[in-house]
């Protein structure tokens, strides 16, 4: 047939033109279908734990293949996909950082939940300089409402894992200390120095870590025998608006009031920004950064609502964004740290669905982890030209690995692949996870 003849085709010519289209498209599923039905089947590291799995062609609206896509899993931190689309979808393209008011002599500042300030991970937030060299008074008006520290279902003994930043109002140094211990001294360099007084020298065993805070204070113990190396450790440190001020004084060098006072808090109508947000996105993306997937809720509550509670952006989120997914998301917070999150494998294909729709393909690709060359995937899924671009996620015998699998012939399609209760190492389920993504990318 000639397309582009003037002349009417006929049904029958139309029918003769889609049937070998028709053929090779089940062909090519059953291709993939078969094969992966046996890994699933008999494979002894699947059997033993559960596994679900569902893959797309967005392009054909089509399921190539599923497996317990209707299932529930623990996503750990792939619930950070979650949070990604919530900031694309309420924040726009600036970190909003602090809402300000100018009265008499004094600058009234409170903060939005912005994690960049003095944050070594992301680029120079403007807000130092604005508050460095503003010639007025300094006030900062502390929040009506105070996230809890920790999130639901958090491991409650992780406070003093990097992982583990507390969720504030105004993050400063991401929240964090950094101790570095040098070769043959018994004292870490600590940073910011204002804690340096917290620390107390111990002989006791602490765990499998050099440096201990207490859990409801920043005194912080430490047990240097092993001086033959340098070694370094960040740990978060107990916020409070006191210890805030406290460090703002100290770094920006100029004295800054602590203003408890709700009602100033309706004054305050200006808004300064800070940072590009895909830039945050980046870093919790590639790196799956907690602290900073945590502070996006946070933010995003801001915007919505009167106060800075993570629940009340997804709340919103739920019932405005995601009321199509297939499943009702089990979500509780930002980072996926919390045992409470449950998915399931075709509501993560729906949602990746619905944030390709919003980015530019190159530009999300960029964001994520690449098999083989960055992020959390940098020394898994390797090949010569990349073929996964995803986000992972692990807890303590659960693993995901959710986004989008690049073919041979050129095509863009998109996966979850959720595991739950297995017991094998991690990295054996995900080499057997290989397998099924390996043989999707030559066959379709």
């Amino acid at each position: 047939m000639n397309f582009f003849s003037t002349t009417k085709p006929t049904l029958r010519g139309l029918a003769l033109l889609l049937i070998p289209i028709l053929l090779s498209s089940c062909s090519s599923t059953r291709q993939i279908s078969k094969p992966l039905d046996q890994i699933f089947n008999n494979s002894s590291v699947f059997k033993q734990g559960f596994s679900g799995f569902m893959v797309v062609d967005p392009e054909e609206n089509k399921i190539l293949y599923s497996h317990n896509e209707n299932k529930y899993f623990t996503p750990a931190s792939n619930t950070k996909l979650f949070t990604f689309y919530a900031g694309l979808k309420i924040l726009g393209n600036s970190i909003p950082a602090l809402k300000f008011h100018i009265e008499n002599d004094t600058l009234y500042f409170k903060a939005t939940g912005d994690p960049s300030f003095l944050n070594e991970n992301l680029p120079d937030s403007k807000v130092f300089e604005f508050l460095r060299d503003n010639t007025n008074h300094l006030a900062y008006v502390a929040p009506n409402y105070i996230e809890k520290h920790q999130g639901p279902g958090w491991a409650w003994d992780d406070y003093n894992a990097y992982y583990s930043a507390e969720r504030t109002a105004f993050p400063i140094y991401g929240n964090m200390i950094g101790f570095e211990f040098e070769k043959n001294k018994e004292f870490p360099v600590v940073s910011p120095s204002i804690f340096k007084d917290s620390l107390v020298s111990s002989k006791d065993s602490l765990v499998s870590t050099r440096l201990r805070r207490d859990i409801n204070r920043n005194r912080f113990q430490f047990n240097n025998q092993k001086k033959q190396s340098d070694f370094s450790q960040s740990v978060p440190f107990n916020y409070s608006s006191e210890i805030l001020v406290k460090l703002l004084n100290d770094t920006l060098q100029k004295p800054v009031s602590l203003v408890q006072n709700s009602a100033l808090n309706k004054k305050l109508d200006k808004t300064l920004y800070s940072v590009p947000a895909d830039s945050v996105y980046k870093r919790m993306l590639k790196e799956s950064d907690n602290f900073i997937a945590e502070q996006i809720l946070i933010m995003a509550a801001g915007i919505i609502s009167d106060t800075l509670k993570s629940e009340s952006a997804i709340d919103y989120m739920k019932k405005n964004h995601l009321k199509d997914l297939p499943d009702e998301p089990m979500w509780y917070d930002g980072s996926g740290l919390s045992r409470y999150n449950l998915f399931t494998p075709r509501s993560m294909v729906k949602l990746l669905q619905k944030i390709k729709v919003e980015v530019p393909q190159e530009e999300l690709l960029d964001m994520l982890p690449m098999g083989g060359h960055s992020g959390t995937i940098k020394n898994y899924y390797k090949a010569e030209e990349p073929y996964v671009f995803a986000k992972t996620g692990t807890l303590k015998n659960n693993h995901s690995l959710s986004g989008y699998l690049k073919t041979k012939s050129g095509k863009i399609l998109i996966f979850s692949f959720m595991n739950s209760n297995y017991t094998v190492p991690t990295p054996v389920l995900k080499a057997e996870m290989e397998k099924v993504l390996l043989h999707i990318r030559d066959i379709y």
